[in-house]
């Protein structure tokens, strides 16, 4: 999946090395039930997404990468709007995310779509180039 391809190299980029990127394979994406949604502009995909649910009412985003090209036309946020949309029509109440110390644009996206930094949990406890954040979903 060529999206996937490049989010991961715009990270190996940034300087995050591979154990500090907790970003899943196609493979895991697949196996693992992650919602996957993309934007597509004259019928090529420029963006992604994926929310995984977990059974405590939680959610949490996975691959979020619109190509550079495409960036601040709308579509990452159609992409949020409708992963948050699904994990509250699926019974999540709350949806968290990981992204790295270094993506000062994504961690300003986040925040304008209502999410707040949050104590770093699950895997990356122990990561010092994690920044965690989470949105509180209404009923």
């Amino acid at each position: 999946m060529p999206l996937i391809d490049a989010l991961t190299a715009e990270l190996a980029d940034s300087g995050y090395d591979e154990s500090e990127m907790f970003g899943y394979s196609v493979k895991k994406l697949e196996q693992g039930g992650v919602h996957l949604i993309g934007a597509s502009v004259d019928g090529i995909v420029v963006g992604i997404g994926g929310v995984e649910l977990a059974d405590d009412g939680t959610a949490e985003l996975k691959r979020f990468y619109v190509d550079p090209l495409h960036r601040r036309t709308g579509a990452a946020s159609a992409i949020i709007t409708a992963l948050l949309s699904y994990a509250a029509s699926v019974g999540a109440h709350v949806v968290r995310l990981e992204t790295g110390v270094e993506q000062h644009a994504a961690i300003r996206f986040y925040a304008r779509h209502g999410f707040e930094h949050v104590e770093p949990f699950g895997p990356y406890l122990a990561s010092a180039s994690s920044v965690c954040m989470a949105r509180l979903l209404s009923g």
